[in-house]
């Protein structure tokens, strides 16, 4: 089946990409996400929109994004949340408060959909965030969880 990338796939593609893969994939993992539309003539112009927009959000070159790397990890960055007895968070600490935080800490502005949490954040405590600033760049950087008093 034909269909058109939305958002970016591991290991597939990214968005606005117009990529053959089984109709099981597509129909039972891909569409249900809405990661992905059926290809059709009149989904051409969908894919001229879909690329002009992650042109826009999209870091340009390996320098640009290594300079951001090294604004990145000059940053400490502190997140604020409720928390219970024993360190769990009501919660988790999602992409987009780490984005905000980051911000907020001086940082540059990063978009969300770059930020690879492996397990969620549930725990006070310093954990550690890769962000995938370009396929050559991955930023590390360090995010120490407090409680909110």
């Amino acid at each position: 089946m034909k269909i058109i990338l939305t958002s970016e796939v591991p290991g597939l593609g990214t968005a606005g990409d117009v990529v053959e893969v089984k109709d099981g994939y597509a129909r039972n993992y891909l569409l249900p996400r809405q990661v992905a539309i059926r290809w059709t003539k009149g989904g051409e112009k969908d894919v001229e929109q879909i690329r002009r927009a992650r042109k826009s959000r999209e870091i340009a070159s390996v320098e640009q994004a290594n300079e951001i790397k090294t604004q990145l990890e000059g940053v400490t960055v502190r997140l604020k949340v409720r928390a219970g007895t024993g360190g769990r968070l009501f919660g988790s600490v999602t992409p987009s408060d780490i984005v905000s935080a980051v911000r907020t800490s001086g940082g540059p502005d990063v978009d969300k959909r770059r930020i690879e949490l492996s397990t969620p954040i549930k725990s006070l405590g310093a954990h550690r965030i890769t962000i995938r600033l370009h396929p050559e760049v991955v930023a590390s950087i360090g995010v120490q969880v407090e409680a909110a008093k």
